[in-house]
């Protein structure tokens, strides 16, 4: 499978590191078989690797490479988030203002605020849920006429009171930026974001790639790989419309690392997880998924569109950014960017743990002083031999990461998912707040 690096950035990470991203990302293309990937990665603020793996075009043959652009599709929801940020730090306007202030005719949704739009908070109906491109999406439209069709309608809920994805918000939100600022939403991004952060492969996907960038793929069930239809132009703006390569994206997270581009308050709202009116917090701010795994802060995005699929995610306080785009639409990139931040992130200490342990565990050996009286008095010499017979042709995990936490017997119980090559594992972790394990129980993962 042919790779391309960017040299300079790859010699920042060490060559066992680089053969191990190698490997997933090999890996995950074969047993997919998406036609390519392209990864960035950004380590202590810096874009330490960007690599490419696969085909960018099947028919013709055009090999992928780091420079590559690929639709970031929903990923492109951050930076319309942003120009908002930006207006209102420029006194234009405050997020707290109603849409009606600019498009006075929207009937239920005059009310809805800028907020709410860029929280998934408005009520406003989503243009496209599916996952696949109807037939109306194929035909070019306009922002007005997916104003008047979209948000027009009923609102599924009252502004504030749940929680629903919905393009169509950041439509009525890329619309807000241009008129606000008398210029087009791509020309704002470019003056305001793309040049101060020297992002120059960035364009706006109102129409197909042309090579040597990627080409769209689909597939049908498991059926054959075909080339996708293209979305009508205008259809994806303000809400996946910015194409990309996986560096200039990088250089974004790397802004966001830093706080280099928006003032601190305007950071702190962007990174707020959003609270309903009845008090319930959802992981989601203003165009980015907020999470919080084990006291880790997680912020990002993932893109979906006709042929393509991104990921993007950012660990702040690590300093750490992976970014995986690739042109199928039916194999997620979350699951090699999982493995990827397996190899490049550092492990929080239950996870490495529960890597030390299950690394133990396959050469038949274990770590006494970890395990309680019961968990020693499980761990026989007959069992650990049982499981370095079985688990040690297994070679050693690719993913270990944690699924589901709660408490029995007054212990807390972990169950991890575990990946190696060719199998595909679960640990059951049985423990005391102290530390000390019972039970680190490994089978088979049951589809």
């Amino acid at each position: 499978m042919p790779c391309f690096a960017s040299r300079a950035a790859a010699q920042e990470l060490n060559a066992d590191t680089i053969a191990a991203i190698d490997g997933v990302a090999n890996e995950w293309l074969i047993s997919t078989a998406a036609p390519s990937a392209s990864i960035a990665i950004v380590r202590d603020g810096k874009l330490v690797y960007a690599k490419a793996y696969g085909r960018a075009w099947l028919q013709p043959s055009v090999a992928a490479t780091s420079a590559t652009r690929y639709p970031i599709d929903s990923v492109s929801k951050e930076f319309t988030a942003a120009a908002i940020l930006l207006l209102a730090e420029q006194g234009k306007l405050s997020l707290d203002d109603p849409v009606s202030r600019w498009f006075p005719t929207l009937g239920a949704a005059a009310g809805v605020t800028l907020r709410q739009l860029l929280t998934h908070t408005s009520g406003i109906r989503d243009y496209w849920p599916q996952d696949f491109l109807p037939a109306q999406m194929r035909h070019p439209t306009t922002t007005a006429a997916i104003i008047d069709e979209w948000v027009k309608r009923p609102l599924d809920f009252a502004p504030g009171t749940d929680w629903q994805y919905s393009n169509t918000g950041f439509v009525l939100a890329g619309a807000v930026v241009q008129k606000v600022s008398g210029e087009s939403l791509f020309e704002f991004l470019r003056r305001h974001i793309f040049v101060p952060l020297a992002m120059r492969s960035v364009a706006d996907y109102s129409a197909p790639l042309p090579p040597p960038d990627a080409a769209p793929y689909t597939r049908y069930g498991l059926g054959p790989i075909h080339a996708a239809p293209k979305e009508g132009a205008g259809w994806l703006f303000g809400a996946a419309n910015l194409a990309m390569s996986p560096s200039d994206l990088a250089l974004w997270d790397i802004s966001l690392i830093d706080g280099s581009l928006l003032k601190a308050d305007s950071y702190r709202s962007e990174f707020g997880r959003i609270a309903l009116r009845n008090g319930v917090t959802r992981d989601y701010g203003l165009g980015l998924d907020i999470e919080r795994t084990q006291g880790r802060l997680r912020i990002g995005h993932s893109g979906a569109g006709s042929g393509f699929l991104a990921d993007n995610r950012v660990w702040p306080d690590e300093r750490i950014a992976i970014v995986v785009l690739t042109n199928n639409d039916w194999a997620s990139p979350a699951d090699l960017l999982d493995r990827i931040a397996f190899v490049v992130l550092p492990p929080t200490p239950q996870e490495a743990r529960a890597r030390a342990v299950f690394e133990g565990l396959r050469n038949g050996t274990v770590d006494k002083d970890l395990f309680t009286d019961t968990g020693n008095f499980y761990l026989t010499a007959p069992v650990l031999a049982d499981l370095r017979a079985s688990l040690g042709p297994l070679g050693p995990a690719q993913l270990i990461a944690l699924e589901t936490q709660s408490q029995r017997g007054g212990m807390i119980t972990r169950r991890w998912k575990i990946l190696c090559r060719g199998a595909r594992l679960e640990a059951i972790e049985r423990g005391y707040p102290n530390g000390k394990l019972d039970e680190f129980m490994i089978s088979r993962l049951q589809d």
